[in-house]
């Protein structure tokens, strides 16, 4: 876990996504720890935090109410000035603004998804269903083995698959090597896919719609105001996530960053954070 600024001041809480771990933010922190207190946990699976093996751990709700009992932790006696979700994370902050709302003021999601368009994107068959095959790769039973072996190798492919990785020097590179850990650990990451209900369409095969989970907008919609924030290069989620998103959100401001792509907070943290404080002023 990392803490970083004033505990006294308003607290940031920042959620990782896949394959990272709370190191995702350390570009990010020095651009904001002068005003919020920020908070950004070892999601469960990652890095320091509990690891199960078994799938059931990871379903959804479990996942958000790790993130609930944080804020809960940190903002005893006021909400949190806002959860800031990248990648997975996003889907859990996602999951809090449907939920606790009560718990923070503001929504940020940097390259992330909201589970309705990311859906409809996924089973079209479409260029998002080919960009996300790998889904149904690590799903698939022993990815964890496959993923560790060669000191990570294909983990590192994933990773940085047509992205700008120059951001990753040799020290940050060792210390996500260490984060991994072994197979057996992988498996935790690799049990998010496992235990979401989304189903990705083959390319040119759309899924029917009574194939997919139920995903009703009412009780899906963010009900405070939220920052979308996108790096216009990312290769792994691509603009049809978040088309019609304004539908889901009471109060919607979009911002795209130019020459980022889907690792935007090390690319462009002065930039993310920027944004970020003008949201939140």
């Amino acid at each position: 876990m990392r803490v970083a600024g004033d505990p006294q001041a308003p607290v940031l809480l920042c959620l990782h996504g896949f394959p990272e771990y709370s190191g995702a933010f350390d570009d990010l922190i020095p651009h904001l720890e002068d005003h919020f207190f920020l908070v950004a946990p070892d999601q469960r699976g990652y890095g320091q935090s509990w690891r199960p093996a078994e799938v059931k751990h990871y379903a959804p709700a479990a996942l958000v109410a790790d993130a609930a009992a944080i804020l809960k932790h940190y903002c005893s006696d006021r909400p949190a000035a806002a959860v800031l979700g990248h990648d997975w994370g996003a889907a859990i902050a996602y999951g809090l603004a449907f939920r606790h709302a009560d718990l923070f003021e503001r929504l940020i999601i940097a390259n992330g998804v909201h589970p309705i368009p990311f859906q409809r994107a996924l089973a079209a068959g479409g260029a998002q269903s080919a960009a996300s095959q790998y889904i149904n790769w690590l799903r698939a039973e022993g990815s964890e083995d496959r993923l560790a072996e060669n000191d990570h190798a294909r983990m590192m492919g994933i990773f940085s698959k047509h992205m700008d990785m120059s951001w990753m020097d040799e020290s940050k590179l060792a210390a996500y090597r260490a984060a991994w850990g072994t197979a057996e650990e992988v498996r935790g990451m690799v049990n998010w896919y496992r235990a979401s209900t989304l189903q990705v369409a083959d390319p040119g095969a759309p899924l029917p719609a009574e194939a997919l989970p139920k995903l009703p907008p009412q009780a899906l919609r963010v009900p405070m105001p939220h920052l979308l924030l996108w790096g216009e290069e990312d290769t792994a989620l691509l603009p049809e996530c978040h088309a019609g998103l304004e539908d889901l959100c009471d109060d919607l401001t979009r911002i795209t960053l130019p020459g980022a792509d889907h690792w935007l907070l090390h690319q462009k943290p002065a930039e993310v954070a920027r944004h970020i404080l003008q949201f939140l002023r």
